[in-house]
Order: C-alpha cells, then sequence, then structure tokens
C-alpha cells in the first residue's frame, strides 16, 4: 500500500484531504508543521508527500529541501495558492516533483496522485541501465547522493535536473523526445500533456551549469523539432 503525508496547517484541509486518501485506499499520516513533516518524513519514509507550502515552525520550502537530501526518491507534491506564482517557481527549484494551486478539484488531484504513484515499485519495462555516477567536461555527477561539481566547485542542482541528466546519459547518443521526459521523469500520461516548454526550461538551467556556453551546448544537444541527447564525445554541432 503506498503511503501519502499530508502536511497542512489549516486542520479542516488537512482532515479533508485525509479522509478522502483513506476512501482511496491509500495508507495516510499527516502533520501540521514544517517540523513535524521531517520527523515524519525520516521516520515513516512516505512515497508521496503532500506539501503546503505556507507552514509554522519550518516552510514547505525547508521541508521540501530536507526530502531532497535525506529521501530523494520521495515524490513530493505542493499545494499553493490560486495566486503564489513566485512560489510554483521557487517550489520546483527547491526540488519539489509538481504542484497544485488550491482551491483544486478532488478529480484533478487524485488524478495526480494516481499518475505519480504508478512508478511507484513497479520495475520499468526498459532495460537501458542509467548511471550511477558520470563525468564529463571536467564534471562529476553522483546521483545516488544528488551531489555534482565541475571544475572542482560544487554544482546546485535541483531534483528534476539530476533526473533529467541521468535520463540522458543512460541513453548516450540517442535522441529523447521533449514527451518521453514529461512521462519517464514528471510521470504525465500522454492525454496529461503540460507545455513542453516545462522541459525546455530544465534542459537550459543544465546548460548553464555544465557546458561552457549555453548557446553552443556540445554536451546536451538539442535535435530541431524532436527533444534531447546527451553526446558522451562533447562534440561541437555540425
Amino acid at each position: 500500500m503506498h503511503r501519502i503525508l499530508v502536511v497542512e496547517d489549516e486542520e479542516a484541509i488537512r482532515a479533508g484531504l485525509m479522509d478522502l486518501l483513506d476512501i482511496e485506499g491509500y495508507d495516510t499520516a499527516s502533520a501540521s508543521d514544517g517540523q513535524e513533516a521531517m520527523d515524519k518524513v525520516k521516520q515513516w519514509k512516505p512515497h508521496l508527500v503532500l506539501l503546503d507550502v505556507m507552514l509554522p515552525k519550518a516552510s514547505g520550502f525547508e521541508v521540501c529541501r530536507y526530502i531532497r537530501k535525506q529521501q530523494p526518491d520521495v515524490f513530493v507534491l505542493m499545494l499553493t495558492a490560486k495566486n503564489e506564482e513566485l512560489s510554483k517557481i521557487a517550489g520546483l527549484e527547491m526540488g519539489a516533483d509538481d504542484y497544485i494551486t488550491k482551491p483544486f478539484s478532488v478529480s484533478e488531484l487524485l488524478a495526480r496522485i494516481k499518475t505519480h504513484l504508478r512508478r511507484v515499485g513497479t520495475p520499468s519495462s526498459s532495460t537501458v541501465a542509467e548511471p550511477d555516477t558520470l563525468e564529463f567536461g571536467g564534471a562529476r555527477v553522483d546521483f545516488r547522493r544528488y551531489e555534482a561539481s565541475r571544475g572542482g566547485h560544487h554544482l546546485d542542482l535541483s531534483a528534476k535536473e539530476f533526473q533529467i541528466l541521468r535520463y540522458l546519459a543512460g541513453r548516450p547518443g540517442e535522441v529523447v523526445t521533449r514527451e518521453d521526459l514529461l512521462q519517464a521523469i514528471w510521470g504525465y500520461s500522454p492525454d496529461n500533456m503540460p507545455t513542453t516548454r516545462t522541459v525546455d526550461n530544465q534542459i537550459l538551467k543544465l546548460r548553464q551549469k555544465f557546458e561552457k556556453d549555453a548557446a553552443n551546448p556540445v554536451w546536451i544537444k538539442s535535435v530541431r523539432g524532436v527533444g534531447y541527447k546527451f553526446d558522451p564525445e562533447g562534440s561541437p554541432e555540425d
């Protein structure tokens, strides 16, 4: 049974979410502040966390950072207010996997949860062996520890950036479509795709961190009209 931790300081919302998830058959626990949330993540090891941004004792952003360090495989779905665009962006930068805006419909929330939990504990149908570590162009990446450096200097990558780079590096020279990445990394289904700019923005950030010239990449290349590929040789564009 999948375990879901609900982190919400408003009692009525927290109780409503707990009742909804219990009816759906999930194993649930709750926390009303950021410190309690971090304690339960450590002790209970949930598969997914519904995480409000505004919390007492420690913010949702702090909790998200903690989860990424302690339990990097936990899926984090942040709950944001209708007009908190900066919170959405900041949450994704801190390592959140997705966000949903309050007020949200029950059907939308459950669809998001089911989409993401389908990937938990299910062996991939792909035979691709994705690397645990990667070295290229003076950079070194440890995907198990979520650590990266270039030229001996630490690089601050989001969880999504680690996941995208690992996916591409496991398919050297192979063209990966934006839709492939949205399904494999974000967990979207073909009939529920967001804009592919989501992928493009993450690729741009990776290039800014790993490429000598992000405008003329040699490692993470574009294939016009299709997607991206990782070139293990770092050869310039033709």
